[in-house]
């Protein structure tokens, strides 16, 4: 029997390759993987270094390891069986049955037979899920952020949460005082493995987007400094519980143009590669709140996303697809614009964040939910056209962790989970951020030259969709404003709204 690590399950510390210590180990690297999609070259280089530091790990402590470099998974896996007939792979279980029975497909075609066993990257298994899921069909997911936190212990105390409350939220949406600024994050300078990874990523890829599906071109990305092996990943996670932990709380929804990383935790690579575990970083947190290193404030926050949101969008994932992956209850039809490839708009809250995912494949979670989610939304663009943006560009970013987050939290695609559209107009991104002052839009027109596209776009949004939303008991303030708008105001929104399309399909926005 031999160990099969796909590149995203690179754990050593549980899972099949620790508990199957004498047998070997099989990595396979895929060209084809590669081209699927117009992928940010960060990704590219920290899959990839992150694959060939861990095999490298585990041949310097002497364990077997065959690592293929193929121009496909099916080659890779001929060239396997070919070299070992009839061989058993054991290998972690994909998110979904359909990618189980397409694994078992490519193993058998190969001539092998494949067994798949749980995947511990995760906390809750899929029949805790299963079991705590509500038998009418929605996702609740504070519900199962208590649910978490009682099965686990975190943040407990004699069955009741610490500090007496389950959240903190109205704490967390603080504005930094002028002249705040944040820990910097750390930087991990690559090795003689990571460097020839650059080198061919760049050399293999270069110019090719044009001829990849759905296009794009990612320019010039900033060095590459992500942690690629687990020793990185800790030393990633000890910096940001000693330095940026504190002040992750408050800040955790703030927008500034000058500062990409905030507080955040930027762990999110390292915890989908499996360098890291979710129960080492939860209790890393609390061990620090614990200590009175950190508030409770931001380690609830924390632990909110790691053992609530993370674990959820995965369960949601499993039992949703493949429909979730389609899904546009909306009916949105807008192309994807340009500007989201490249950057190239005045209006600076989009073209900040954009250039921030060019740059290093990477932005918080607020600026992906509220600025390019929220903008796309209310543009009505496509929801699968900018879940494959959203998966090609971010470094953290996975298939099942995508889907539920663009699709359904952000486009509201679906509706299995996400009980209103998150629309806003440019007040909230003024409320959260330094953009608007610096904008040539005006944050406060809505019609007229030079009126800030996010306000006729969230009211048109609110108008073209109201046969769908208007029932929505979460929506009735909403509509309130709309009834309070004259025929003649609602049809200058509909014109500027048009106007902003057309500038945007004419790279004029």
């Amino acid at each position: 029997m031999t160990v099969w690590l796909r590149g995203d399950h690179l754990v050593r510390r549980s899972g099949p390759v620790a508990r199957r210590p004498d047998e070997p180990v099989l990595l396979i690297e895929s060209e084809s993987f590669a081209r699927k999609l117009p992928y940010h070259p960060h990704k590219l280089i920290l899959l990839f270094s992150a694959m060939r530091h861990f095999r490298d790990e585990l041949r310097d402590d002497g364990r077997p390891v065959r690592y293929q470099r193929a121009a496909t998974f099916e080659d890779g896996l001929a060239a396997h069986f070919e070299a070992t007939p009839d061989d058993t792979l054991v290998t972690h279980r994909p998110q979904t049955e359909s990618a189980q029975s397409r694994l078992e497909s490519l193993v058998a075609d190969a001539g092998g037979t494949v067994e798949f066993v749980a995947d511990e990257r995760f906390l809750c298994s899929p029949s805790q899920f299963d079991d705590w899921c509500s038998s009418d069909g929605r996702y609740r997911h504070e519900d199962f952020y208590r649910f978490m936190r009682r099965e686990t212990g975190y943040l407990m105390a004699n069955g009741d949460p610490v500090g007496g409350e389950w959240n903190y939220d109205d704490q967390n949406r603080e504005t930094p005082p002028d002249g705040w600024t944040p820990a910097d994050p750390p930087q991990f300078e690559p090795d003689d493995v990571t460097r020839n990874v650059v080198e061919w990523v760049e050399t293999t890829f270069e110019g090719s987007y044009d001829e990849r599906p759905y296009g794009g071109d990612w320019a010039d990305p900033d060095p590459f400094r992500w942690p690629v092996t687990r020793r990185q990943a800790v030393r990633a996670l000890d910096h940001f519980v000693t330095n940026r932990l504190p002040e992750f709380g408050p800040y955790q929804d703030a927008m500034l143009e000058d500062e990409w990383a905030m507080s955040h935790s930027l762990l999110s690579t390292s915890l989908n590669l499996g360098l890291l575990g979710p129960a080492e970083v939860i209790e890393r947190a609390i061990a620090a709140y614990e200590d009175g290193d950190a508030p409770l404030n931001s380690v609830e926050g924390f632990v909110r996303q790691v053992l609530g949101w993370r674990e959820f969008l995965r369960h949601v994932y499993r039992r949703e697809m493949p429909e979730l992956g389609e899904a546009n209850q909306l009916g949105a039809s807008e192309a994807l614009p340009d500007f989201y490839w490249d950057g190239d708009t005045d209006m600076a809250c989009l073209s900040d964040v954009v250039d921030e995912v060019r740059e290093r494949g990477y932005s918080h979670h607020i600026e992906r939910l509220m600025i390019l989610a929220n903008f796309g939304l209310i543009y009505g663009v496509e929801p699968a056209q900018l879940n494959r943006w959203f998966h090609a560009g971010y470094v953290d970013a996975f298939h099942w962790v995508t889907t539920p987050n663009v699709v359904e939290m952000g486009l509201y695609g679906a509706g299995v989970f996400a009980t209103k559209p998150y629309a806003s107009s440019a007040n909230y991104v003024d409320k959260m951020s330094d953009y608007c002052s610096g904008c040539p839009y005006y944050k406060t027109k809505t019609t007229g030259d030079g009126a800030c596209p996010f306000n006729a776009l969230y009211w048109d949004f609110l108008d073209r969709n109201e046969e769908t939303l208007r029932s929505n008991h979460r929506m009735g303030l909403m509509y309130s404003h709309v009834d309070n708008k004259s025929d003649e105001e609602l049809t200058e929104i509909r014109e500027r709204a048009t106007e902003i399309r057309d500038m945007a399909a004419e790279g004029e926005l």
